[in-house]
């Protein structure tokens, strides 16, 4: 007869590599995707290298497995926000702001997760989630061109630029220590994506969930 986990060994299995992700996440938000590596993640969690494959058959699919649950909140905040109350102008505005705070709250994550040189199988997941945000930038602004809210556009290829131009703004701001202009840049970011959109500059709003 096979062996069966008891429901007390999956639960403890369960844990530990959810302890293994949450640390991996932590090592990658402080050195980057090169030098996670197993060693040092395994040393973050205060297990022998050699238990890491117990719970991943790889460095790459464990970085695959941050990078989904990390990008992965990151858009369902974006679309709370951008799917929550106010019109489709007001929630695209507060959208870019949530979006560029929390990158900037988080640089190191933040910069892993737009920008670091990583290993192909990141990297493809990163173009698939930049197709999710696209999905999302779209949905906002075909809202507010039914409202006429906006011109007349190409919601996908407004989508594609906002989201590449957030991406690329971002990347310089996260490398840096210095976060005196914050408030400086998240205005000016907001009001480019306003404009890329065709709408006019709005005051900003709240700025979390969390």
């Amino acid at each position: 007869m096979a062996y069966r986990k008891t429901p007390a060994e999956i639960r403890r299995l369960q844990a530990a590599r959810e302890h293994l992700v949450v640390c991996a996440t932590q090592v990658v938000a402080e050195v980057g995707w090169s030098q996670a590596s197993v060693t040092a993640v395994a040393d973050a969690a205060g297990i022998a290298a050699g238990s890491v494959y117990q719970h991943f058959p790889s460095k790459a699919a464990l970085a695959v497995e941050v990078f989904r649950r990390a990008a992965g909140h990151e858009v369902d905040v974006l679309g709370e926000v951008l799917r929550g109350p106010g019109s489709p102008v007001e929630r695209l505005s507060r959208g870019v702001r949530v979006f560029a705070r929390r990158a900037l709250e988080n640089r190191g994550l933040a910069y892993a997760l737009l920008a670091a040189p990583a290993e192909p199988a990141v990297g493809a997941e990163r173009l698939d989630f930049r197709r999710r945000y696209r999905a999302l930038f779209a949905e906002v602004v075909d809202e507010g061109m039914a409202q006429g809210l906006l011109p007349a556009q190409n919601a996908g290829i407004t989508a594609a630029a906002l989201t590449g131009a957030i991406g690329e703004i971002l990347v310089d701001p996260l490398g840096a220590s210095d976060d005196h202009s914050t408030e400086a840049l998240l205005t000016d970011l907001t009001a480019t994506a306003l404009r890329c959109a065709g709408a006019p500059p709005a005051e900003p709003g709240p700025t979390t969930p969390t």
